[in-house]
């Protein structure tokens, strides 16, 4: 059963306290000075409002051994929103943040027990309910995209995509029909899409048992489609381009998944791959569709 943020009121270890985070309330944040929010990717109140009782509780707090965390994790978040969006490397962190070590410490922990997954996949329900639509999505649309990768990726998870004409990384992702997040891989840029997509979908449809239809490009055709009715029961969609079309022209539902790469670029961290292993890099990207669904829950609803 999946645990949540800790709402019972409690007394403070502080008196003039005004963060309400667990690390204030059971931890031992209260030792350091609140940080004043000043940046554009810090979150704001109402930000803090709807992600806060969304946050997985911490181990130590669950009695499963650690010490309680010393720093705020609304700062902790900020500061790793801050990396996402502004492309900085981690000993580049601004001083009024927690150090660096201690905010790289908090988002290793979460990459490695999926907690960061966890938290993004709270959000797309909170999304998918405001907007009218169920928590379980029924279809979805795949595609890859290949970035350059920097010099501190090694050649163990790094390739050369000969139709992009990319040495890099390609990430293959599954969204929704509103072009949330359901699942992603980083592989090499060498990974074929068909192969990946067997791996990603087998998880996507494991997650999502309402998934019914995927749509696809055509680099997803052959034996995929019987692969998925046969194994995973669904309907793999392909959505080609006609031979006769010239210059840009929007394809049916293949244009979501396109709308999602947009944001990602838009996420300087993720504007070309940066990260030693893929789980970090998947991380980032679970924290730039973090980044965007926050912001979208704030907004006051539309009348």
């Amino acid at each position: 059963m999946p645990q949540f943020y800790v709402l019972t009121p409690v007394e403070f270890n502080s008196a003039a306290l005004t963060c309400d985070c667990v690390a204030h309330r059971f931890g031992n944040a209260a030792d350091h000075p609140e940080r004043v929010r000043r940046y554009p990717s810090d979150m704001t109140d109402a930000e803090w409002a709807v992600v806060r009782p969304l946050l997985p509780v911490p181990g130590w707090l669950r009695g499963r051994g650690g010490q309680p965390e010393a720093y705020c994790h609304r700062a902790i978040l900020d500061a790793i929103r801050y990396l996402a969006d502004n492309g900085i490397k981690w000993r580049a962190m601004p001083a009024d943040f927690p150090p660096w070590d201690r905010v790289y410490a908090f988002f290793r922990r979460w990459r490695d027990h999926l907690l960061v997954k966890e938290f993004h996949d709270r959000l797309r329900a909170k999304v998918r309910e405001r907007v009218g639509r169920d928590v379980e999505p029924t279809a979805g649309v795949i595609d890859s995209q290949s970035v350059k990768a920097d010099a501190v990726v090694g050649s163990d998870s790094r390739g050369f995509d000969g139709g992009k004409l990319v040495n890099g990384r390609k990430r293959h992702v599954v969204v929704d029909t509103l072009g949330l997040l359901l699942g992603v891989m980083v592989t090499a840029a060498d990974t074929g899409d068909r192969a990946a997509a067997q791996v990603l979908l087998r998880q996507v449809a494991d997650a999502h048992h309402r998934l019914e239809l995927i749509w696809a490009d055509g680099g997803y055709t052959g034996s995929l489609v019987a692969h998925c009715l046969t194994v995973l029961a669904l309907v793999l969609a392909i959505v080609k381009r006609s031979d006769d079309m010239r210059g840009f022209v929007v394809l049916p539902k293949r244009w979501i998944v396109e709308r999602l790469f947009a944001h990602l670029m838009r996420t300087r961290r993720l504007a070309r791959d940066y990260e030693r292993r893929t789980t970090s890099a998947e991380a980032m990207i679970y924290w730039s569709m973090i980044l965007l669904m926050t912001r979208r829950l704030a907004r006051p609803h539309p009348q």
